[in-house]
């Protein structure tokens, strides 16, 4: 069962503690200590924003996730809370689908408020964001590969994968785009998921063309998008045809 503050304050009568005089009230005679700032104190200046810790998740909330650090004496002294936009690089509805506590997770350090004792961690950006992809990257241009794996060529003479017409046609309603064509196609040699999937390149855009990655079973395509939005307006106009 769970004690209560007043048990777990009587188990720890004569026992020894590293604490830290958080106030002191002269007239009344009383000091207000705190192990927890004292634990703080201690081994906040062992970290630094970037630093990579292997973790333990504690409680998970709606919010986010909190996060036991594992320092080099095996022991976890600090916790830090992992926002629920900092699990995955996908949407995340409920934490609790992703993380439960006792999972052991590697975080990020990302952010460290002295001020008010906080730290602020990342599971997701211990991963490259998806969106950093490029074609070129899907199927890297190695010894392995196959000389055809790549094909450049335009819409006209690449068949679209299965829905793409669709989304297209949806697409040059959105206001702000008044191009979208393939540009290129390529073969993986494994298979990723059968169902159609489509995202934003993160690719840096020239001349108003944006790049799109469409990608089912192993075929992957390029799409050129031109447009006068720029990138969150994209997302958004992405978000609407595909809802």
């Amino acid at each position: 069962p769970n004690k209560t503050i007043h048990q777990i304050a009587k188990g720890l009568v004569g026992s020894i503690l590293s604490v830290k005089v958080i106030q002191a009230e002269e007239e009344s005679r009383k000091l207000i200590f705190s192990e927890k700032e004292a634990v703080w104190t201690k081994f906040s200046t062992q970290i630094n924003v970037g630093d990579v810790f292997e973790g333990k998740v504690g409680s998970v909330e709606d919010y986010g996730a909190f996060v036991h650090l594992r320092f080099p004496d095996g022991l976890y002294h600090l916790t830090g809370l992992v926002h629920v936009s900092e699990v995955s690089w996908d949407l995340v509805q409920d934490v609790r689908d992703i993380l439960t506590e006792g999972d052991d997770v590697r975080v990020k350090v990302v952010n460290i408020d002295r001020g008010k004792s906080r730290l602020t961690l990342s599971i997701k950006q211990l991963e490259e964001d998806p969106l950093l992809e490029t074609l070129d990257k899907v199927i890297p241009q190695d010894g392995s590969a196959d000389s055809d794996s790549l094909t450049t060529s335009n819409s006209s003479t690449i068949e679209p994968l299965p829905g793409l017409d669709a989304i297209f046609k949806e697409l040059l309603q959105e206001d702000g785009i008044n191009d979208v064509r393939i540009s290129r196609q390529g073969f993986e040699k494994r298979v990723v998921s059968q169902d159609l999937q489509l995202w934003l390149s993160n690719a840096p855009p020239s001349d108003n063309m944006f790049t799109l990655l469409a990608r089912a079973g192993r075929q992957v395509q390029e799409i050129q998008l031109a447009t006068s939005l720029d990138q969150e307006g994209i997302k958004k106009a992405l978000q609407r045809v595909l809802e």
